[in-house]
């Protein structure tokens, strides 16, 4: 029989969470495919080519007007499931989950301000701007994404399924996934081209899990 008293209910992800998971994957993937696609990585980024075309440069700015969005929604994710276990989560691993989530915000705010001093760098728009401040933007961009941003990621996805396995709310498979998921962040995403994009799908499959499993809660204690 399933346990319906004041443990278990402080256990259950609110809608919320989900909610604003959902959402921040959507938007993150977005804007990193738009990134990508604009400001382009091996001999046409060397050369800068890529940046006089139009529409790689309007991609970059969808993306800028996008990631300000994601990061507030990912913040209230965030909020939202520590608010839902606060009372029962372990409080070191509540702490690396919290610092974890902000300095992955501000990395990934960071490196959307580097993305725009690219496209804001001092030339005529339609022309190739300098080739040194075009690599250090790029150079500068990605690193903050992939080098910084992305490691904080794994971070925090590596302590929220720990918390998640020791409070018994997180699946098992949910759990070796978030490792494999935070152990690509941490390895490959500086490497590995496109290697962020697991972070949030990750966060998509949590979020449906947490809508889905929350829509099966009240019917599973009806029953019992």
């Amino acid at each position: 029989m399933q346990q319906t008293g004041p443990r278990q209910q402080a256990l259950e992800t609110p809608r919320a969470a989900g909610l604003a998971g959902v959402v921040f994957a959507l938007l993150l993937t977005a804007a990193i495919v738009l990134v990508r696609l604009g400001i382009p990585e091996g001999v046409d980024a060397v050369t800068a080519q890529g940046f006089t075309d139009a529409g790689r440069r309007e991609a970059v700015g969808w993306a800028l007007d996008l990631i300000p969005f994601a990061g507030i929604f990912f913040l209230w994710f965030l909020g939202a499931v520590r608010a839902h276990v606060g009372e029962v989560e372990d409080r070191f691993l509540a702490t690396v989950l919290l610092g974890s989530g902000l300095i992955f915000t501000a990395s990934m705010f960071a490196a959307a301000a580097a993305a725009a001093a690219v496209l804001a760098v001092g030339h005529v728009a339609g022309t190739t701007p300098a080739p040194a401040a075009w690599d250090f933007g790029r150079h500068f961009a990605y690193t903050l994404l992939t080098g910084y941003a992305m490691r904080m990621a794994a971070v925090f996805v590596s302590s929220l399924s720990v918390i998640g396995h020791l409070l018994g709310v997180l699946p098992r498979w949910l759990t070796a996934l978030g490792a494999l998921t935070a152990l690509t962040l941490l390895f490959f995403s500086s490497n590995v081209p496109w290697a962020e994009l697991v972070f949030p799908a990750w966060s998509l499959v949590l979020s449906v899990y947490i809508l889905v499993s929350r829509r099966a809660g009240p019917r599973a204690r009806a029953a019992t």
